[in-house]
Order: structure tokens, then C-alpha cells, then sequence
């Protein structure tokens, strides 16, 4: 489902008509948090899914489902409206794309870099799903550290060398 979030031609056009009224209406945190709940139900829920792709929904049942959600989640009305507008001009089945570019557009304004930490193994290992935040620790020269609890998972570069400087030091 993730790999449904790919920018297309279409997508960026309308992300970027959306993007500017969000910025023009000083709506752009709340429009881009509306969109982060959006993917996460896409994610979750085949009947959006089918909602918007499905070729045998007319476009009409496509907006009011999509503005339905949107207000039942309680969506920013610039949300809300960008919604009902893609259905019907017949793009609910790009809603992956305009998000997926929004996010681009977003990033790039706010000088973010995407990063995507992957956590099969840690969940395994936890036994739970983890919370993941983030900190940035020069000293750590490369690779990362991960600390649950009181159990840390270091992988980083400086461990890594001052093990090999204990090493050669006892040899």
C-alpha cells in the first residue's frame, strides 16, 4: 500500500494547486495534516480504496463519499473542498499521487528530507510496535543507535572503531 504514494504527472499539478491555496489561505500545516490522515486511512482501508479507484463509481458518489469522509474526520475546509474537486474531475484515483507530491512540495518549502526507518526486526525484538523519534548525534560518526527502555542497539561507527581500538590494543 505504501508503494501506492508515487508522484505522476497529474498528481504533481494538482498537489501543486492545492499546495499553493493551503499556503495563499495559511492553511498549510492543518491541509498537510489532513492529507497524513488521509494516506494512513488509504493504508488501512480497502472500501477507500475501492471508493476512489473503482471505475464502476460514478464520480458523483465518488465526491460525496470523499467529502463525507473528509468532514467526518473533521478535514480543514480547504481539504475538505480539494477532496470533493479531484472526484469530480474524475481524479479520486490519483489521490495517491496528490499526496504523495504534496509531500514533496511540503518538504521541499519546510527544507525537510525524507527518512524512512523500517522496523520489522526491532518490533520482533521488542515484542511491540515502537514509537520512533529522532535525534541527531554527530559524535556518533555514522550508522545509528537505538535505545528501548534500558536496552540500547548500537550500530554505530563510533562503537564499531573504539571496539576495533580495545581489540588491537589487547593483541
Amino acid at each position: 500500500m505504501a508503494d501506492d504514494f508515487r508522484t505522476t504527472e497529474v498528481g504533481e499539478r494538482y498537489a501543486q494547486a492545492l499546495f499553493d491555496l493551503a499556503l495563499e489561505t495559511k492553511t498549510l500545516d492543518a491541509v498537510r495534516a489532513d492529507l497524513k490522515s488521509l494516506k494512513a486511512a488509504w493504508i488501512d482501508s480497502a472500501d477507500l480504496r475501492r471508493l476512489a479507484t473503482s471505475p464502476v463509481i460514478s464520480a458523483e458518489d465518488q465526491t460525496k463519499g470523499l467529502v463525507a469522509i473528509a468532514t467526518a474526520a473533521k478535514y480543514q475546509s480547504t481539504s475538505r473542498n480539494f477532496l470533493g474537486l479531484l472526484a469530480q474531475n474524475g481524479r479520486a484515483r490519483d489521490l495517491t499521487a496528490v499526496i504523495a507530491a504534496f509531500e514533496a512540495l511540503y518538504a521541499k518549502h519546510a527544507g525537510l528530507v525524507a527518512a524512512e526507518v523500517v522496523t520489522t526486526a526491532l518490533t520482533q525484538a521488542l515484542g511491540k510496535n515502537p514509537e520512533i523519534t529522532t535525534r541527531i548525534d554527530p559524535s556518533i560518526l555514522g550508522g545509528l543507535k537505538v535505545k528501548v527502555g534500558s536496552r540500547l542497539f548500537d550500530a554505530s561507527l563510533k562503537t564499531k572503531l573504539d571496539q576495533m581500538k580495545f581489540a588491537l590494543r589487547r593483541a
